[in-house]
């Protein structure tokens, strides 16, 4: 009798701790839900209140989401808070890190967004987008045969795509690889029939 007596209380308590995980996990979807409603709308605050009472620290997906909304909302130190709270909860996920990059950047903080882009490639060092980014930054800078390397990782996964193969070909032109520019400036055109930079590539290599 007294083991029946156990067995029912021992189930009654993992039935309510079960039910307690449910109502909890009701409350973030309903929480997300009429969150990103309000995000259609623009109402970017509405969007992070509708949060709030759902919000968890110890949650990636809702620290990763305020995040985003406090950087719509134009409240890039807040963004910045929450992204890295994202970032100490999953150190090898990269989305967290691309999010963090944004209000570092509208904060004028390259070193950050650098510094974010690095640890992407780290754990990603295919990633194209930190490398095409990371490219832009180097080329904008100058440090054209930096740039130059980060392109060329771009062009060998996506011979054919424009963003980085002009800015491969420019990188290219600017380190005196004359050859190869006029090669790549080519092969622009054949994506890109007619297109101004290219053009303007093929002419500078004559002077």
């Amino acid at each position: 009798m007294k083991k029946i007596k156990s067995l029912i209380i021992t189930g009654a308590l993992i039935f309510m701790s079960t039910a307690g995980v449910i109502a909890q996990s009701s409350t973030t979807t309903d929480a997300f839900s009429k969150s990103y409603q309000l995000e259609t709308k623009s109402d970017f605050k509405g969007a992070i209140e509708a949060l709030k009472p759902a919000y968890d620290k110890s949650s990636y997906e809702l620290n990763l989401r305020m995040g985003w909304l406090y950087y719509k909302a134009g409240s890039y130190k807040e963004s910045q808070t929450y992204y890295q709270s994202a970032i100490d909860l999953k150190p090898n996920a990269i989305e967290a890190k691309f999010g963090y990059v944004y209000p570092a950047y509208a904060l004028g903080n390259m070193n950050e967004v650098i510094a974010q882009y690095n640890k992407i490639l780290v754990i990603d060092p295919q990633n194209t987008t930190a490398n095409y980014r990371m490219g832009m930054i180097s080329y904008d800078k100058k440090e054209y045969q930096v740039a130059y390397k980060y392109f060329n990782k771009v062009v060998n996964l996506y011979p054919f795509s424009y963003d980085a193969l002009i800015m491969y070909a420019w990188s290219s032109y600017r380190i005196g690889k004359k050859d190869d520019a006029k090669e790549l400036f080519n092969r622009v055109l054949c994506l890109s029939p007619g297109d101004k930079s290219a053009l303007e590539g093929l002419t500078a290599l004559k002077k």
